[in-house]
């Protein structure tokens, strides 16, 4: 099925977008390919494009009807679009598109198709016996008559038996093509093979990735249907895959087998055996036998077995290939792909993101560093989300908000009478969290006596309720965050040092935005699509101005201060498009004015603060702390407003 995108959403809902050629630009300008006459859409919105096949003998991930062609991939590329594009609810820059993925693109939503959309590993018990027959045919896969289109077509000769073969080398190579999953793909070869070859007894057997034993193992009888106790010979089935030949055997039940019970008992004479190889590299083998002398195998069923085989081997290396990668997709989602409310796709995140898939399935307790606004309580929620103690609490408390007194009882709980007010009763955020997860943030912020009893909490895995001396047990998880340098905390004498080595078993540091500028247009995108909706006013998207004074900003506040600039501008803006007048002041007094396209207005406020501020500090006489209370502010942000201006070299001279 060719690849293609149906509009579920929008202006052309119900339309089906085929995507035949290798780039595919989506957009609103007419000699787009995917042309959506939409004004949310920009006029070159976003890219889908084919990347190009990975060779036959790779790892591939087939979405085609042929499986001896190697699948192709496709990724959706966001070009600059206004307000973004979107994959499963998502911003995205690029991104490698699966069978499904939802593209917001505007107010369109596409659903991407790649495809129409529609047991287990038994050892089957072997014998050891040395087969020796009267009657053994061996046939390579090069001597294979329906594997050369000359000897079909000059040596066969035109009968009913032949004509039936191709039938059904036909109806094997269209059926069994359509089947991904390894046990349906076995089991419907099976019965295929029943219907031209008269087996009483069946088996297709695959190696292991990288090993010379039998893995994924089907077998079928005639009588029974599925049937994993069928006896082979491990003699002949070696052989086969040893040698690489295809293999009939006759006349097998001689007086060399009066020994050997289990062919005794099945009463074997005939048996077919073939190789799966694809590609030089050995798969397995299929393996039919029958215990009535009067259907016998003959030749013919050895050229008609061996060819279906050579069929059937591509399928099977693309479902065991499919089959590996599922699993290996699903081990790197528990490590990688974590699900969590993050939003970046640059280095840092993706590092950020391997951390919680490798400590999330533990309970070891973990430190999480950063600057103020960075998300590390997203973060936090991130690990217990993806834990297995995620249908269990999470709870928050932030350790610099309230007094050593309240911040003691609101963590360890405290009973009836224990002070006044204590009217009650009550249970601790420690309590609440039992069996789940507790975050601590500012944990730098904390006193000596909670930092005690926190320690003590970590290590006995019990604390005492404020007024109590009978201890609580608990098993919780704790997860703690700070801005400070505890290293230095600890070296100054204000953090204890055995609480520290506690605290910091696993730890990872949340990186500012000033270190991950590519994150900052997916940030402003989300941003701006959720303010919007919750402002209930129509954003079409954010220009390019607006876009490179966010991309040149340095964000001290981070993630939460890009978060408060767009809600502001979405608030206070005038236009569907987000614009440089609706944004702070502050995020222009950053940045070269040669590289920032700085209207008239906003440069000339720039001179006119720079002015101001040099007035101040010369009528001050160099001392800022008095240029400060004169011009209103805090030191803290004079000394901000002369860096963001570039005011420090002017100054010093």
């Amino acid at each position: 099925m060719t690849p293609r995108l149906i509009a579920i959403s929008g202006v052309l809902k119900g339309t089906i977008f085929a995507l035949a050629e290798d780039e595919v630009v989506i957009g609103r300008e007419a000699s787009n390919p995917i042309c959506l006459n939409d004004l949310s859409v920009s006029r070159r919105h976003c890219l889908i494009k084919r990347d190009a096949p990975q060779a036959a003998n790779e790892t591939v991930r087939s979405d085609t009807t042929d499986p001896a062609t190697p699948a192709a991939e496709f990724t959706i590329v966001d070009l600059e679009s206004f307000n973004g594009t979107f994959v499963n609810g998502v911003p995205i820059k690029e991104q490698a598109l699966a069978h499904g993925d939802q593209i917001a693109v505007g107010d369109v939503v596409l659903l991407f198709l790649l495809h129409e959309t529609e047991g287990g590993t038994k050892a089957i018990r072997s014998n050891e016996d040395d087969l020796i027959t009267r009657s053994t045919i061996r046939l390579r896969g090069e001597d294979a008559i329906y594997l050369r289109p000359e000897k079909v077509l000059a040596e066969l000769p035109a009968t009913a038996r032949v004509a039936r073969d191709l039938n059904a080398l036909l109806k094997i190579s269209t059926t069994i093509n359509s089947f991904r999953d390894l046990p349906k793909l076995q089991t419907e070869l099976l019965k295929l093979m029943l219907e031209v070859i008269p087996a009483e007894r069946e088996a297709i057997l695959l190696l292991d990735q990288g090993q010379d034993v039998f893995g994924s193992v089907r077998g079928w009888s005639k009588s029974k249907g599925r049937d994993d106790s069928i006896k082979v010979s491990q003699t002949i089935t070696n052989q086969v895959l040893r040698e690489g030949v295809a293999l009939l055997s006759n006349d097998l039940f001689e007086t060399e087998l009066r020994e050997r019970p289990s062919l005794i008992e099945a009463r074997v004479c005939s048996v077919l055996c073939v190789p799966l190889v694809f590609f030089g590299r050995r798969l397995g083998v299929i393996y039919l036998d029958t215990s009535d002398p009067a259907a016998r195998f003959d030749e013919g069923h050895l050229q008609l077995l061996t060819a279906i085989a050579a069929i059937a081997a591509a399928p099977f290396d693309n479902a065991k290939r499919l089959e590996w990668l599922e699993d290996e997709n699903q081990r790197l989602q528990k490590e990688i792909r974590v699900e969590h409310e993050m939003i970046g796709e640059s280095a840092p995140m993706r590092a950020v993101y391997q951390f919680i898939g490798k400590v999330a399935p533990t309970d070891s307790t973990v430190l999480i560093c950063g600057e103020s606004g960075t998300g590390k309580e997203l973060a936090a929620r991130a690990i217990h989300r993806n834990s297995t103690r995620a249908t269990k609490p999470f709870i928050a408390i932030n350790g610099a908000t309230l007094s050593e007194t309240l911040l003691e009882s609101d963590l360890f709980g405290h009973e009836k009478g224990a002070f006044t007010g204590a009217i009650a009763q009550k249970r601790g955020k420690l309590e609440i969290a039992d069996g789940g997860t507790l975050f601590l943030d500012e944990v730098g912020e904390l006193t000596p006596l909670i930092q005690a009893k926190l320690l003590r909490v970590l290590q006995e895995h019990e604390f005492d309720r404020v007024g109590s001396t009978r201890p609580v047990k608990v098993d919780v998880r704790i997860i703690t965050a700070t801005n400070k340098n505890l290293e230095e905390a600890v070296s100054q004498g204000v953090f204890r040092e055995d609480l520290y080595y506690r605290l910091n078993v696993l730890s990872v540091t949340m990186p500012p935005l000033r270190d991950r500028p590519d994150d900052i247009q997916l940030l402003a995108s989300y941003f701006s699509s959720a303010f919007s909706k919750e402002c209930k006013r129509r954003i079409k998207g954010i220009s390019p101005e607006a876009r490179s004074l966010l991309r040149a900003y340095d964000w001290p506040g981070n993630v939460r201060e890009l978060q408060n600039a767009i809600e502001r501008a979405v608030v206070l803006g005038s236009t569907e498009m987000l614009s440089p007048e609706d944004l702070p002041e502050t995020l222009f007094e950053k940045g070269d004015p040669g590289t920032l396209p700085v209207t008239g207005y906003h440069d000339a406020l720039k001179q006119a603060k720079r002015s101001i501020v040099i007035k101040a500090i010369d009528e001050a006489q160099g001392n800022y702390t008095a240029a400060a209370k004169q011009l209103g502010l805090h030191p803290t942000n004079l000394h901000r407003l002369i860096r963001n201006l570039d005011l420090r070299t002017i100054l010093k001279k």
